[in-house]
């Protein structure tokens, strides 16, 4: 993912709501529009990060939804998007609201992580130019109740409708069921991508049906036909995914557990790239084997002692340097290494060892 810097023109240590935004801009906003607004406003003043998928999760909306929805405030110059030379978003400039049409602010600090958008799909419109709201590719009929009888009647209908109420951990409504059917017979998914198309939400932890539909629209809009073409396109703007790879020295599209290690590491870690880029180094100087558990073996003994800057790696070293140097100092006693590296955070030896006899 591009790293983005939102810049605002007031600084401020709280979440405040412009009564000139609510005079203004609210009437004209859809729901996406608002949450997305008002969210950024609330990450600036709390100076934390997040990301599109970490929007689009919270609020149950695709990326998609994300990134149309900061193109509609740009639209009304309450914020400008910046790309770099590859057209891929690299920069929110929230803008102060009485100063709409005057000059550039000076730039605040605060880091947010979003999906990379290239080409023209991440381009903003002109200057003053009105974009029109894409029709919808597929919508979704008002089946009848007959309709859903004859779906349930079909030879393969009781095995899918199985395999849903197993992901969702329910029986289905009838709203629901016709959620499937709109996959079937409107998105023309195969039993197997709907299948993996509940897996993949559930293992986000969303289980609305609402949220489903859209992340399977936006699968269809792309000609998603089979799993392997959905896990592809899941990943595909997520240039970070790709990045941390290369620093492991792998090529190609991630496994599920490779993938699982770097959504750890940026998701639940909350680490930036730099850091992760750090740990893939040391874990590619240190060992030719297990490199994602021994990478993820440095970053969660990093996330215990709460690295958040490469000075705290510097900070965690200088402190490893001076207790081994204490040690060697001292008669061993016939100390066990593992023990060393449980003491002193990590030792990379010792997790080469532990990880080589699994």
């Amino acid at each position: 993912m591009a790293r983005l810097t939102i810049y605002k023109d007031n600084n401020t240590t709280t979440t405040l709501v412009p009564n000139l935004f609510i005079d203004e801009y609210m009437d004209g906003a859809n729901d996406a529009q608002l949450k997305v607004y008002l969210y950024l406003l609330r990450m600036f003043g709390a100076g934390q990060a997040t990301s599109v998928s970490g929007i689009a999760d919270k609020f149950n909306h695709t990326e998609k939804d994300v990134i149309r929805a900061l193109k509609y405030w740009e639209k009304k110059q309450l914020l400008k998007l910046e790309y770099d030379e590859d057209k891929n978003l690299s920069g929110i400039h929230l803008r102060d609201l009485t100063q709409v049409s005057g000059a550039p602010a000076e730039s605040a600090n605060l880091a947010l992580t979003l999906s990379g958008q290239t080409g023209e799909e991440s381009a903003s419109p002109a200057y003053g130019e009105e974009a029109a709201e894409p029709e919808p590719a597929f919508v979704k009929p008002v089946y009848t109740p007959d309709q859903l009888r004859e779906f349930k009647s079909r030879a393969n209908t009781d095995q899918l409708l199985f395999i849903a109420e197993s992901y969702i951990g329910k029986p289905l409504t009838p709203s629901e069921m016709k959620s499937i059917l709109f996959f079937t017979d409107v998105l023309h998914f195969s039993d197997d991508l709907i299948d993996y198309l509940l897996q993949y939400c559930v293992d986000r932890n969303k289980r609305d049906f609402k949220y489903i539909e859209k992340v399977a629209i936006s699968w269809a809009e792309e000609g998603v036909t089979s799993p392997k073409q959905a896990q592809k396109y899941a990943t595909r703007y997520d240039k970070d995914v790709y990045a941390i790879m290369n620093e492991l020295g792998k090529s190609g599209s991630p496994t599920s557990k490779e993938l699982s290690f770097i959504n750890r590491w940026t998701k639940e870690y909350g680490f930036s790239t730099d850091i992760i880029f750090e740990a893939c180094e040391r874990t590619v100087l240190a060992t030719d084997k297990h490199r994602f558990e021994y990478a993820d073996g440095i970053l969660s003994s990093w996330k215990r002692q709460g690295v958040h800057h490469k000075a705290d790696i510097r900070r965690i070293d200088d402190l490893y340097q001076k207790q081994k140097a204490a040690k060697s100092a001292k008669p061993s006693g016939g100390s066990n290494r593992f023990n060393q590296f449980a003491q002193n955070n990590y030792d990379f030896d010792a997790l080469e060892k532990e990880l080589l006899s699994n």
